[in-house]
């Protein structure tokens, strides 16, 4: 299966260079996220993600940790930007979405990260919390693609998503990773100061789907294209779990693939709030999957962790 990127720049029907056009417009007053601080990041002006014309890179490597059908026998190919839109306070990687540990890369910086961890046999590229600095990435696709980037992309984002800045990249994502990680707009004020996180997950989420659909894996386990949902478990259920699986089964498809994730510890300020400052318990995580099925959802990723819980 052709990543979706090659068959526009095949084209060469200017679609892509159109695209990286709005794109950089939408830098000179910036509303790539619903935060729409309005700064101008052409002149590197700064808003909530403090990164200006350029994208800030914290490590690129070959990732191991990552869902079966990304990680396969060469792992994803991990792109960590540095900053973050959403800015949880319990972030496990607080030092770079919050402290911003990493360096300013050029465009064609960035097409050459891809274009080696393509040439160290990863199976994707996977940018991680791509959200502010969607130009750069289109951008830096072109580039490598015309330099030889052939394996999908994938967008791991935290789902705080504009849809109307999704569908600039309707026809060069391949994968949509996003992770849906509060069902409760209370407590999505407490934790990441975005009230209107919930109503923006979903619209965001239906949107990728409509543009991939459900995860395609091929003959040797690796995912070529669709939607992979992350959700990960908060002590006292405080992500509201049951409500989301409930809305993928019903309003994405029954089809989709999750990533129900028991990894949750308290990092960065969680100790801010009373209830995020312990880690979840094997009850809670085994729950967490018992409401996924129940609610329709069967394509959970790495089933033998209920198993690991249970031990």
């Amino acid at each position: 299966m052709t990543p979706k990127y090659l068959k526009l720049i095949k084209n060469d029907d200017g679609v892509i260079k159109k695209k990286i056009a709005t794109a950089n417009e939408i830098l000179k007053s910036c509303v790539l996220c619903p935060r729409e601080c309005k700064v101008d990041r052409s002149k590197n002006e700064l808003g909530i993600c403090r990164t200006g014309k350029n994208a800030y890179i914290s490590s690129i490597h070959s990732h191991f940790g990552e869902e079966a059908p990304l990680v396969g026998k060469n792992g994803s190919g991990t792109i960590f930007i540095t900053y973050c839109n959403l800015m949880c306070n319990f972030c496990q990687n607080f030092d770079i979405s919050h402290e911003g540990i990493g360096n300013e890369v050029s465009i064609k910086t960035l097409a050459q990260y891809m274009l080696t961890l393509q040439n160290e046999g990863c199976h994707n590229i996977n940018f991680v919390t791509p959200t502010h600095v969607i130009p750069q990435i289109i951008a830096a696709i072109e580039i490598a693609a015309k330099k030889g980037l052939n394996i999908p992309i994938v967008y791991n984002t935290g789902s705080y998503d504009r849809v109307e800045i999704l569908k600039i990249l309707d026809g060069i994502i391949d994968i949509y990773m996003p992770d849906f990680k509060f069902w409760d707009n209370a407590i999505a004020k407490k934790t990441c100061n975005a009230e209107d996180y919930p109503e923006f997950a979903k619209n965001a989420i239906k949107e990728m789907h409509r543009q991939v659909g459900d995860l395609i894996i091929d003959e040797s386990g690796i995912a070529r294209r669709g939607l992979i949902v992350r959700h990960l478990v908060l002590p006292k259920n405080l992500a509201g779990t049951r409500s989301i699986m409930h809305f993928l089964a019903t309003q994405i498809s029954k089809n989709t693939y999750v990533n129900i994730m028991p990894q949750y510890r308290p990092c960065g300020k969680a100790f801010q709030i009373k209830d995020l400052s312990s880690h979840i318990n094997n009850k809670e995580f085994i729950d967490a999957l018992d409401m996924a099925k129940e609610e329709g959802i069967e394509r959970l990723d790495m089933p033998f962790l209920r198993e690991l819980a249970l031990a």
